[in-house]
C-alpha cells in the first residue's frame, strides 16, 4: 500500500527541506547537528500527519457512504 504525502505533510517536508538546507551551509557543527535533527522531526511529523490525514479522509468516506446507505434504504 503507498501512502499519498497529505498537503500538511507536504509543508512538514518543506519546512525540513530548508532545515537541511541551512545545515548544509553551516559553518558551526553544533548547530547544523541541530538543524538536520529539527529535519528528522519535521520528516517524521510529515509522515505521521499523512497518516492521520488518510484515516480521516477513510472515516469520513466511509460516514459518507453510511448516511447514503441509509438514504437509499428507504429513509427519505
Amino acid at each position: 500500500m503507498t501512502l499519498q504525502i497529505s498537503r500538511r505533510g507536504k509543508e512538514y517536508l518543506k519546512t525540513a527541506q530548508t532545515l537541511l538546507y541551512s545545515a548544509s551551509r553551516m559553518t558551526d557543527r553544533a548547530v547544523a547537528a541541530q538543524l538536520k535533527a529539527l529535519a528528522g522531526t519535521y520528516e517524521r511529523r510529515a509522515e505521521e500527519a499523512s497518516h492521520v490525514d488518510a484515516a480521516k479522509a477513510l472515516a469520513r468516506a466511509a460516514a459518507d457512504a453510511e448516511r447514503g446507505a441509509l438514504f437509499e434504504g428507504g429513509r427519505t
